[in-house]
């Protein structure tokens, strides 16, 4: 599952790894280290391939410098192409719900440990320009996967809401790695 911040990733991860009985991995809490800390690019690639190698699993992030390899492993991919001011609102209400964690330092729960949530200039520049630099580029790769893998596009709140509600009654819809 792709999107940009604030698009729902996580949250329909979640729902789709209880309606499908799978393991859910949020890549946001596997690559963040206390206090914001990056791994390197090999180690990170190391721990996807790793993640990718498991028998089923739903995993929910972008990291561009892993995507082909997340990609050539799922057998579907969701992309989440919402409107950038619903996203940007999400995102201003997520900070303000998990505002109280943070001064518990705790993050939230798709989050790692030590890293509390935070709203930053460098992040709001990057939501805002997600549909210009990053979602064309999306696109033309699932185009490309189209051919042989379930790739869905939704593009509102409902899409996501029906797509659940059609799994919850064929769990199959969507094949699954």
């Amino acid at each position: 599952m792709i999107g940009a911040g604030g698009s729902g990733k996580s949250t329909l991860a979640a729902g789709l790894g209880d309606l499908l009985g799978l393991e859910v991995i949020h890549l946001d809490r596997l690559y963040w280290r206390a206090g914001w800390e990056q791994p390197s690019r090999d180690e990170w690639e190391l721990t996807v391939r790793r993640l990718i190698e498991r028998d089923a699993w739903v995993m929910d992030g972008n990291y561009s410098g892993t995507l082909d390899l997340r990609l050539a492993a799922a057998d579907a991919v969701i992309f989440l192409d919402l409107p950038r001011a619903l996203r940007i609102r999400r995102v201003l209400v997520r900070r303000l719900r998990y505002r109280k964690l943070r001064y518990a330092r705790r993050p939230r729960p798709d989050m790692a440990p030590g890293c509390p949530e935070r709203l930053t200039f460098q992040f709001l520049k990057y939501l805002w320009k997600y549909p210009i630099e990053y979602r064309p580029g999306i696109l033309r790769k699932l185009e490309t996967l189209s051919r042989e893998k379930t790739v869905l596009i939704l593009r509102t709140p409902p899409e996501t809401s029906h797509l659940l509600a059609l799994l919850e009654h064929s769990p199959q819809a969507i094949r699954t790695r």
